[in-house]
C-alpha cells in the first residue's frame, strides 16, 4: 500500500494530486451509486416476475381448477403469464385420471412435499426448451402441487441492458469526474501557483516590487487561498519597505560617515609627522581626532541601536517613569551647565526597558539643549490621567520650521539651523524608534511663545500609576 502510495502521488505535482484525489473520491461515489441502481433494478424487475406468478396461480386456484391434474397449461414458449401451468399429486403411486396430460414442468421431490403438506411454496429457476424460465410451487387442494411457470430471460435481458447502461453512465461518469476534477484543482490553486511564479521570481531577481496580480472575481471570494496571496502580497510590501530603508540608512550612513572618516585619516596622517608639529598643532590635531572618534564611535552606536526592531522580552520590566526622568533631567544639567532644566512629574509607572527609556529621554533633552539659547529653560513635564500618561520636552530656541516638521524624525535628517551644530541627526530617530517599541507615540510640535514641544504619549493599557 505504501509503495501503491509513492507511485501515485510522490513525485506529482500539488495540482495533479489533488485532481487525482478528487476524481477518485467522485469515482468511487458515481460507481458505487450506480452498483446499488443495479441491485435495485435487478431484484425489482425479479420480484416483479415473482408477484405476477403469484397472482397466476391465485387466479387459477380461483377458477376452480385445483381439483384436477396433470397439465393446465403447456405452451413454454409463450411469454405471456403463465405459459406453463400444472397440477401434482402427493402420492405418485396413486392412480392418474382418465385424460391426464403428461407433465411439462419437472417434478421432483420438492414438489411431492409441497402437495403432501410438509413444505410451503418457493420459487426456483428451470431451463426448459434451451430457455431459462421462473417456477412457482405452491400447495393447492387434494394434496396437490400447483406448479406455475413462465419464460424470464426477457427479465435476464432488461437486468443485462441495465447493467451496460450503467456501466455506460458510470464510464462516462468516471471520465467526467476525471475533468472536473482537473478543473477544480486548477481553478483552486491558480493563486497558489500565481504564488508559487512569484516567489520564484523574487528569488531569481531579488525585486520585492513584485505582486501576486488577482483578478477581480478571485479577490471577492475570500476563500483561504486568497487570503493567502493577500497575505503574501502585504508581506511582499513589508519587504519592498524593509529593503527599501535599509538601502537608505546604508546610503545615508555612509554618506555620513565618509566626512569624519576623511577628517579622521587627515588628522592621523598628520599625527604621524608629529616631528614637524609644534607642541600646540599637535594638541589640536590630537583634540580633533579625539572628538572625531567619539563621533564616529557614537553615530556607529546609534546605527547599531536603530538596527534593533524589538525590545528583548527578558529585560522587560516596571518602570518608574518620574524617577527615571529625574534622573535624566539631573545628568543633562552636568551635561549642559548653561542650560537651566525644570521638572515637574507626577508619579507613574510603564513596562519596558529602563536603559533604553533612558536613552530615549537623554536624546530629547540633549537635543532641546542643543537648541537653546544659553541662558534658556527647558520645561521636562509628566502628567497622568485617567485616560492619557504624557511625558513633554519643550524648549524655548528657535523652534521647528513647517518645512521640517514632517522630517525631524528621519534618520540623518538635519535641518539647516542644526547642520553648523554636532551631531548625526540620528538621536530624534532613535527616540521614535525606542517609542514604538514601547507601544507609545513620540510627536513633535512648535510650542505656544516660540520652541518645540515634544510629546511622549504611552498607551493606558500599558501603563500603571499611583
Amino acid at each position: 500500500m505504501r509503495s501503491l502510495r509513492r507511485r501515485l502521488f510522490g513525485h506529482r505535482p500539488l495540482r495533479a494530486r489533488l485532481a487525482l484525489v478528487t476524481s477518485a473520491a467522485v469515482a468511487l461515489v458515481a460507481l458505487g451509486v450506480l452498483a446499488a441502481a443495479y441491485v435495485v433494478i435487478r431484484y425489482e424487475l425479479g420480484r416483479q416476475l415473482d408477484l405476477q406468478l403469484k397472482q397466476q396461480a391465485s387466479l387459477i386456484v380461483q377458477q376452480g381448477r385445483a381439483h384436477d391434474t396433470g397439465t393446465l397449461l403447456g405452451e413454454c414458449t409463450w411469454l405471456v403469464a403463465p405459459a406453463c401451468a400444472q397440477l401434482v399429486r402427493a402420492d405418485p403411486a396413486e392412480p392418474a385420471p382418465r385424460g391426464e396430460r403428461a407433465f411439462v414442468l419437472p417434478v421432483t421431490g420438492a414438489t411431492r412435499r409441497v402437495a403432501a403438506g410438509t413444505l410451503g411454496a418457493y420459487y426456483s429457476n428451470i431451463t426448459h426448451d434451451g430457455r431459462p424460465m421462473r417456477m412457482l410451487t405452491t400447495p393447492a387442494r387434494n394434496n396437490r402441487a400447483l406448479q406455475v411457470a413462465i419464460r424470464s430471460d426477457t427479465v435476464d435481458q432488461g437486468v443485462e441492458q441495465a447493467g451496460l447502461l450503467l456501466g455506460a453512465v458510470g464510464g462516462v461518469g468516471v471520465l467526467l469526474a476525471a475533468g472536473l476534477g482537473y478543473f477544480a484543482s486548477r481553478t483552486s490553486l491558480r493563486p497558489v501557483t500565481r504564488l508559487t511564479a512569484t516567489a520564484e521570481h523574487i528569488a531569481a531577481t531579488r525585486d520585492p516590487a513584485h505582486r501576486i496580480e488577482l483578478p477581480p472575481y478571485e479577490a471577492r471570494r475570500q476563500d483561504e487561498i486568497t487570503r493567502l496571496a493577500t497575505s503574501f502580497n502585504t508581506m511582499l510590501g513589508e519587504l519592498e519597505e524593509a529593503v527599501a530603508a535599509q538601502r537608505r540608512l546604508v546610503s545615508d550612513a555612509s554618506h555620513e560617515l565618509r566626512t569624519p572618516l576623511t577628517a579622521l585619516r587627515t588628522n592621523a596622517e598628520l599625527l604621524a609627522r608629529a616631528d614637524r608639529l609644534s607642541d600646540a598643532q599637535r594638541d589640536r590635531a590630537a583634540t580633533a581626532l579625539g572628538r572625531q572618534l567619539r563621533e564616529v564611535t557614537g553615530m556607529v552606536n546609534d546605527l547599531i541601536e536603530l538596527a534593533r526592531d524589538e525590545e528583548p522580552q527578558q529585560l522587560v520590566e516596571d518602570v518608574r517613569l518620574d524617577a527615571l526622568a529625574e534622573r535624566c533631567v539631573t545628568d543633562a544639567r552636568g551635561h549642559w551647565p548653561n542650560t537651566f532644566f525644570t521638572a515637574d512629574l507626577d508619579r507613574a509607572t510603564v513596562v519596558g526597558v529602563p536603559a533604553r527609556l533612558a536613552r530615549l529621554l537623554s536624546n530629547l533633552l540633549d537635543n532641546a539643549a542643543k537648541f537653546s539659547p544659553p541662558g534658556a529653560t527647558v520645561e521636562v513635564r509628566l502628567s497622568v490621567t485617567d485616560r492619557t500618561l504624557d511625558l513633554t520636552v519643550r524648549d524655548h530656541g528657535r523652534g521647528i520650521s513647517a518645512e521640517d516638521l514632517p522630517y525631524v524624525f528621519d534618520r540623518f535628517y538635519r535641518s539647516r539651523q542644526a547642520r553648523a551644530l554636532p551631531g548625526s541627526g540620528l538621536g530624534l530617530a532613535m527616540a521614535r524608534q525606542i517609542a514604538r517599541a514601547h507601544g507609545a507615540e513620540l510627536t513633535a510640535e512648535q510650542a505656544e511663545g516660540g520652541g518645540a514641544r515634544f510629546r511622549l504619549s504611552f498607551p493606558v493599557a500599558g501603563r500603571a500609576h499611583a
